[in-house]
């Protein structure tokens, strides 16, 4: 682990000094680019649940089939989040940066062309192993950039880009389909124009310099540092030392076994309930009786992403644990209520909804902040893919299942079920959940066993 170092700016009452111009732009840009990514996952998923239907009659789809091909980009993410990390640690960041989303290209164009219910979803698996592999590509690139005082609000930005994603392709796909002006081909495949645009501005992304002290390469590591990151970030950069340690199975060492667990189970009991109920929010508002389902669906995403500013705002004032652990408790209530109240009235339908989707949001935001801080610089890229893939088992779970308990049990039993996996996550959460606020990457990666997770950077600058 890094030696402790002291923070220049840790005498009281002195801030720390500001980013310089062109460190700021540097990180501005680098932001955007992994923002990129995180809004194309958010568009290939947005709009499946809206051309489902259009799917289903065109390619004779069974209950199987659907449940299959919207899940499918969830299965890819399992598959390429740890395959992703995995190379990410292994042959850095920078080559990685921009393959995964050339792979992503060519299933996009690939959407196109599809005419059996096979053939989508072995594309759009293959688009979903590009994704997992960016989630373990970009987040941890851009914690080891960031400056500390500042790290949580650019990880969480990445997840705003992800639900503007998702709300963007759910809007274009809502407008199309109403006006019949394009068939699901076009609107699965409009992926493609960003795609384009955010794989040609990432070439030329500089290489990690976390990754290369890492690997030893000290020299290089200290250019770049110099080039690209805050006197703070240098010097703990500084204290880095090599470890080469890059082993799957030290995720589950007495170091980091809770981290691990934490972070899965974090973010598993976040994305279940959501992407059950937003991938087939149209079909869940008409059973619940709302006959524009789409139309509330559309609402749904849009409370989403205020959710996600809120958080963005918050997240450096309040700290994680505030933001992260309180909503799971509030979703589970909302969802609940739904379920209880099922035949009510419509207006107290969308006001539990909107809840829901307002305090999941706020918490989810967190997936994205999480795991590229607590794990090490040599275990950070496959620490996150597999947070990733993990949390894909509930939520390609949640979309396979949600059709089937409807149609089997009715949605108040979907909606239990969604309930009971919120009220799990927000008791794990208040046990295990870390505050990583203010703190340098290498402490907020620090071991739990050997540090206080809970500590305020305050204490911890006492403590040197």
């Amino acid at each position: 682990m890094p030696k402790s170092i002291p923070h220049t700016s840790s005498v009281a009452g002195q801030k720390a000094p500001a980013l310089a111009g062109k460190h700021r732009r540097f990180i501005a840009r680098l932001t955007l680019l992994i923002g990129g990514g995180m809004f194309i996952d958010g568009f290939i998923l947005g709009c499946i649940g809206i051309v489902m239907p259009a799917i289903t009659a065109d390619l004779h789809l069974s209950l199987a089939w659907q449940g299959l091909i919207g899940a499918s980009a969830l299965i890819g993410i399992f598959v390429g989040g740890p395959l992703g990390g995995w190379l990410a640690d292994r042959v850095g960041r920078k080559p990685m940066f921009t393959i995964d989303l050339a792979i992503f290209l060519v299933g996009s164009v690939a959407q196109f062309f599809v005419n059996e219910p096979w053939q989508l979803f072995v594309v759009r698996i293959l688009m979903g192993i590009a994704i997992g592999a960016d989630y373990s590509i970009g987040w941890p690139l851009l914690a080891e950039f960031a400056p500390a005082r500042l790290r949580g609000k650019l990880l969480a930005l990445l997840e705003l880009a992800w639900y503007v994603g998702y709300l963007v392709s759910y809007a274009l796909g809502w407008m199309l389909t109403e006006s019949n002006a394009a068939g699901w081909h076009v609107i699965l495949g409009l992926s493609t124009i960003p795609t384009v645009i955010v794989c040609l501005m990432r070439l030329g992304t500089p290489e990690s310099p976390r990754w290369l002290m890492s690997r030893g390469r000290r020299e290089e590591a200290k250019a770049l540092a110099a080039e690209h990151m805050g006197h703070e970030e240098q010097l703990d950069l500084h204290a880095q030392t090599a470890t080469g340690a890059q082993s799957f199975s030290r995720l589950f060492s007495a170091d980091y076994i809770k981290t691990t667990m934490f972070v899965s189970i974090f973010w598993v009991c976040n994305v279940t309930p959501y992407f059950a109920i937003g991938a087939f929010a149209p079909v869940v508002l008409q059973k619940l009786g709302l006959k524009e389902g789409l139309t509330g669906g559309l609402a749904l995403n849009g409370v989403a992403v205020l959710g996600t500013l809120i958080a963005v705002v918050l997240i450096e004032r309040v700290g994680r644990r505030k933001l992260g652990v309180p909503p799971f408790f509030i979703s589970a209530l909302a969802l609940v209520c739904v379920a209880l109240f099922s035949h009510a009235s419509s207006t107290l339908i969308l006001v539990c909804f909107f809840t829901f989707s307002l305090f999941n949001a706020i918490s989810t935001t967190l997936c994205g902040v999480y795991p590229g801080e607590v794990f090490p610089t040599e275990i950070r890229g496959i620490g996150v893919g597999f947070a990733t893939a993990f949390s894909r088992i509930g939520a390609a779970a949640g979309t396979f299942l949600l059709p089937l308990i409807i149609g089997s049990y009715g949605v108040g039993t979907a909606m239990m079920i969604a309930a009971g996996i919120s009220l799990f996550g927000g008791l794990v959460s208040y046990v295990l959940a870390p505050e990583t606020r203010g703190k340098l990457l290498s402490e907020a990666s620090a071991p739990a066993r050997k540090m206080n997770s809970l500590a305020t950077p305050g204490e911890l600058k006492s403590a040197r």
